[in-house]
């Protein structure tokens, strides 16, 4: 398995795979899995990150941690201009809710 992201020969430079580290916990503590990809990869608004492997599955008080490779698709132009704005007025949403001091009369 190599350290940093690589290209594979059949893609274009907005397809690439690269190593990633998951991490799983499932206690009544903490239920997650966090991803966290090898190198200096940095994840913007519109790209993909799809994991290989089979699916995951830990008995209940347990954590683990998982090498697999994942696949990063770079979004276009375009479709990163809409996630920001889909982004910005799904933030927006939040904005319309209010709080009342005390008790409406």
């Amino acid at each position: 398995m190599a350290n940093s992201a690589t290209l594979t020969p059949s893609s274009s430079a907005r397809r690439f795979e690269t190593p990633c580290t998951i991490s799983v916990e499932q206690s009544s503590n903490h239920f997650h899995a966090h991803v966290e990809l090898t190198g200096d990869v940095k994840i913007e608004p519109g790209d993909k990150v799809r994991v290989h492997g089979d699916p995951i599955a830990i008995p209940f008080g347990s954590k683990q941690v998982f090498e697999r490779m994942a696949t990063v698709t770079r979004a276009g132009p375009l479709a990163r201009l809409l996630t920001r704005l889909a982004a910005y007025f799904d933030l927006a949403e939040l904005y319309e809710v209010s709080f009342n001091a005390g008790r409406i009369k």
